[in-house]
Parts: C-alpha cells; sequence; structure tokens
C-alpha cells in the first residue's frame, strides 16, 4: 500500500515538474520574440491615424526587426501616441533624424513601425526622442481612389470597345486602312508620290544651291549684275529705252488696227471704190464687160497693126525699125 503511494506521489512530481518546464520554456520562447528580455530605450511619435497598430506589434530597420510598440495612447488633439521600443544593441544604426511609417507585415499581416531615412554620421536617437512620420493615406482614402480608378478603367476600356469596334468594321480613315485593300494601295502611292516630290525637292535646292554659288565666281555675268554697278546701270538705261520702244510699238499697233479697221470698214461700204467692187454685183459686172471689151480692142489693135506692117505705106518703116532693134540687140 505504502508503495503504491509512492509510485503515484513519483508519476504526480514527474508530470508537475514537466508542466513547469514547458511553461517556462513558453514564457521564455514569447519573451525572446517580443524581446520581453531585452534590455530597450523608448521613442515617441505621432500619428493621425494608426489604422489598428496595436501593442506588441513589430518595429523594423532595414529589414531586421529592432524593437516592438509599447503604448499606443489617444491625445487630447485627437492624434495618436506611439511609444516605439528599440533595442539598445540596434540604437547605434539609427540616425536621430531617421522618420517612421506605417506598414504592413506582409500582405495583408499585422500593422508594423518601420524606421527609415537619416543621415549617417549624425547622433543616434536615445530615449525620449519624437520622430517625425510621413502621412499616411487612410484605407478609406485608398478605397475611394481606387473606385474612382475603376470607374475611369472602365470608361477607357468603352471607349477603347467603342474605338476597335469601329476599326474592325472599317470605319474611319484608320479602320479603311486596316479593312480596305484599295485605301491600303492608294496610301502607299501618296507616300511614294510624296517621296518622290521630297527627292525632286531637294534636287532643286541643290540645283539652286550651285547657281547662286555662280554669284561669286567672278568674270560671268550674274557676278557682274550682282557686285557691278555700272554694268546696273547701263542694263537699267537699256531697259528704259526698251519700255520707250515698247510704247512706240504699241502706238504703231495701235495706228495699225485703226488703218485695218479702216479698210475693212471700206471694202464692206459700198460707197468705197474696192467695197464697191466687192460688194455691188452691178458694178462689177460692167466693170467686167469693160475689162472684155478692152480685150477685144486691144486684140482687134493688134490685127490692125499687124496688117499696117504689111501695107506698102508703112512696109518701109517697120522695116527700117526691125533692123534697127536688130543693131541694138547686137551692140548689147
Amino acid at each position: 500500500m505504502k508503495s503504491t503511494n509512492y509510485q503515484r506521489a513519483i508519476v504526480v512530481g514527474i508530470f508537475v515538474f514537466l508542466g513547469v518546464a514547458i511553461f517556462i520554456i513558453t514564457v521564455l520562447t514569447l519573451g525572446s520574440q517580443h524581446k520581453t528580455f531585452e534590455r530597450t530605450l523608448t521613442v515617441k511619435s505621432f500619428f493621425n491615424d494608426v489604422n489598428g497598430l496595436q501593442k506588441g506589434n513589430n518595429v523594423w530597420f532595414s529589414g531586421v526587426k529592432v524593437g516592438t510598440i509599447g503604448n499606443v495612447k489617444l491625445q487630447e488633439d485627437g492624434k495618436v501616441e506611439v511609444d516605439i521600443k528599440v533595442e539598445v544593441q540596434s540604437v547605434k544604426y539609427i540616425p536621430k533624424n531617421a522618420m517612421v511609417k506605417l506598414s504592413t507585415d506582409g500582405l495583408i499581416g499585422n500593422k508594423i513601425i518601420e524606421i527609415y531615412g537619416g543621415t549617417p554620421g549624425t547622433p543616434t536617437i536615445a530615449n525620449g526622442d519624437v520622430l517625425n512620420n510621413e502621412k499616411q493615406i487612410a484605407t478609406d482614402e485608398m478605397m475611394n481612389t481606387l473606385s474612382k480608378n475603376n470607374d475611369n478603367l472602365f470608361s477607357i476600356t468603352n471607349s477603347f470597345k467603342l474605338i476597335s469596334s469601329r476599326l474592325a468594321d472599317g470605319k474611319g480613315s484608320l479602320g479603311k486602312l486596316l479593312t480596305d485593300e484599295s485605301f491600303s494601295i492608294q496610301l502607299i502611292e501618296t507616300i511614294k508620290g510624296l517621296h518622290k516630290a521630297s527627292e525632286n525637292l531637294e534636287k532643286l535646292s541643290a540645283n539652286i544651291a550651285i547657281y547662286t554659288s555662280k554669284f561669286n565666281d567672278s568674270g560671268t555675268l550674274a557676278k557682274d549684275l550682282v557686285s557691278d554697278t555700272l554694268i546696273f546701270s547701263k542694263l537699267r538705261a537699256t531697259v528704259s529705252k526698251l519700255e520707250n520702244i515698247a510704247d512706240s510699238s504699241q502706238s504703231v499697233i495701235t495706228n495699225l488696227k485703226a488703218t485695218t479697221s479702216a479698210i475693212n470698214t471700206g471694202l464692206k461700204s459700198s460707197k468705197s471704190p474696192a467695197g464697191l467692187l466687192l460688194n455691188d454685183e452691178y458694178s462689177a459686172n460692167q466693170i467686167k464687160m469693160t475689162l472684155e471689151n478692152l480685150q477685144s480692142a486691144s486684140k482687134k489693135l493688134d490685127e490692125d497693126l499687124e496688117a499696117a506692117k504689111h501695107n506698102f505705106l508703112l512696109r518701109g518703116y517697120f522695116r527700117k525699125q526691125a533692123r534697127k532693134a536688130k543693131a541694138d540687140s547686137t551692140r548689147n
């Protein structure tokens, strides 16, 4: 009986020892994780909104955990005072002008404080220092901004959908370019034409440059026209004379036009001799008859002269004239 009670006491003692050991190990482990037993100093920072930051959350510097959050207290002015407990062994790396900001441990993890920045070589933080912080964007503001961005993205998507639909249907110049092969060919031909015109313009510019360079060649007419004032004055005088000649020619042309007009008027009028001949048929017939009578009379006169040559009274005279004409031709 006594042996059984003794064994039971030993078993109970072992379980109690194991429980106490597990409790101590658990306390030491959790204390190690939360830096409960580390020596720390406390600095402060004031936020307008801590977005759920709680006591015991971690503090990071350059990606390394350097402390935990102490008290989180609301002030009378509405700001939130946050006590930041920093390990003493990490203090030497944090400048006094470093800043703090709210962040998260992972994508959707707990809120943390991140210490960053500062000027190397400046004094390090001391107990009771106040670190400045950057303004954080509240979650509601962020969601409102995202909502507006989503609305804008939806509007842009609809517009792009409409544009792509019009392009697919071949509407507009760009749509025709994508769907209408003939339009594309015309555009290519137009571009070729512009390219050719550009080449011609380049050649023209080169020719103009060559031509203008000749103005600097001494002894050329172009150089003399530009630089020799005597030649220019002579040229001006020549031009003035040409203008006078042109004026005189204009006067002559005017007179010729008037004379031509008068002749045309006279030819059309039946009162002038030429007009009478051209326009009066009776007078023309009379003149024609007169010419025919003259021709007939001339023919009869020739016959009378031929007969007179054979007349014995005038035969000697005509023979004498014939011998004289033959002698003159011989001498010549």
